[in-house]
């Protein structure tokens, strides 16, 4: 029953613990033995809204493998074969009618993938927050002063040395070592004031699956939100359902959609965290559109510190990847100097590049 409603939670449906645990005590409360009442069960208690039913049928479906008593979809109508595309000429041009035949279709994932979240309907977000789940980051590396066995290499001659010493001098096989590697630190500046509360939700979403991640790669993401003020966000993120962490960040941060202050709050991270350890040497990735409220100097010298103590400053610009976009905020223009990486962070797929590009950082 739990790997079901964990293929809800996975096709899209918003199954929360406390949903999974109604679900679990009315099924244990009619029995397993009638498939109509787990079936019945499960639409009352794991849906929740009548967006969800039709999706709930196809899982169900597909999970327990039953049609007996399930409502059925309406079959969509098929597709054109190639004989009935209209016919052409000699010349190629063919019969031009006025209601022409749709030859190719892009897939429907496909075309959320590139599509701007901030204009996205209520059901379209709730597939696309199905879709984070494909999102597989991975920490950077970087070179630590410690060396490790490894197969090829330099020689290790303490321990070359000391097999032969085993040997009663024999000559050893020779051991072999490598400088050896760790998770680069990774530290998320998400900018939740009002002119990005379009972007916010799917920006947290994607903190959630750089943490995740990083916990089962050994990795160190630490995840902050800054607005008229900074707050620590790490704790919120750490929980394992995307769901129950966007809930306790909602609880967290009290100043959603209102102005931005980025110069003040990157200065409050450097003194308070960056500089002491947290953005030495780790890849930095700052959401934000750029609106300032405060002093642009203020901003400048603050990316200059952070440029200075981070391994690489990535900028991300919800707007950087749209047609006819120029940098003529007064943040971007104070940050850009000091930045390494200036990219787009408006679709599902620019995420995805931005997840390999911190992987290579």
């Amino acid at each position: 029953m739990l790997g079901f409603t964990r293929a809800l939670r996975a096709a899209g449906i918003p199954v929360t613990q406390d949903r999974s645990q109604g679900f679990l005590a009315a099924v244990a409360l009619l029995g397993l033995g009638a498939q109509r009442a787990t079936y019945v069960a499960g639409r009352a208690t794991l849906c929740a809204g009548p967006d969800d039913l039709e999706r709930y049928d196809q899982v169900f479906e597909a999970y327990f493998n039953a049609r007996d008593g399930l409502p059925r979809s309406r079959p969509a109508p098929p597709l054109p074969t190639f004989s009935e595309l209209p016919a052409t000429d000699e010349t190629g041009e063919g019969d031009a009618t006025d209601d022409e035949v749709v030859r190719a279709m892009a897939s429907a994932t496909e075309v959320l993938r590139h599509r701007d979240v901030a204009s996205m309907s209520a059901g379209e977000k709730q597939r696309l927050n199905a879709m984070f789940a494909t999102l597989r980051p991975r920490p950077p590396m970087r070179r630590t002063a410690r060396h490790q066995p490894w197969h090829r290499g330099d020689v290790d001659a303490s321990r070359t040395l000391r097999a032969s010493l085993r040997r009663l001098g024999e000559p050893a096989e020779i051991a072999w070592r490598r400088r050896g590697v760790r998770p680069r630190r990774v530290a998320l500046l998400i900018d939740v004031s009002g002119s990005m509360s379009g972007y916010a939700d799917p920006l947290l979403r994607l903190a959630h699956r750089f943490t995740q991640v990083g916990r089962e790669r050994r990795g160190v993401v630490e995840t902050f939100t800054v607005g008229t003020r900074l707050t620590h966000l790490t704790r919120s993120m750490r929980l394992r359902d995307p769901e129950r962490a966007l809930v306790a960040a909602g609880e967290t941060v009290p100043d959603w959609s209102g102005g931005t202050r980025l110069g003040e709050t990157l200065r409050f991270f450097l003194d308070r965290w960056g500089q002491r350890g947290m953005a030495r040497g780790a890849v930095v990735v700052v959401f934000s559109d750029g609106w300032e409220r405060g002093e642009p100097a203020l901003l400048a010298d603050q990316m200059a510190r952070l440029h200075r103590v981070a391994h690489r400053v990535v900028w991300v610009n919800p707007h950087r990847g749209k047609a006819g976009y120029e940098p003529v905020q007064q943040g971007v223009l104070a940050a850009l100097p000091h930045i390494d990486d200036f990219v787009a962070g408006h679709s599902l797929a620019t995420y995805a590049e931005l997840v390999e590009m911190v992987s290579r950082a």
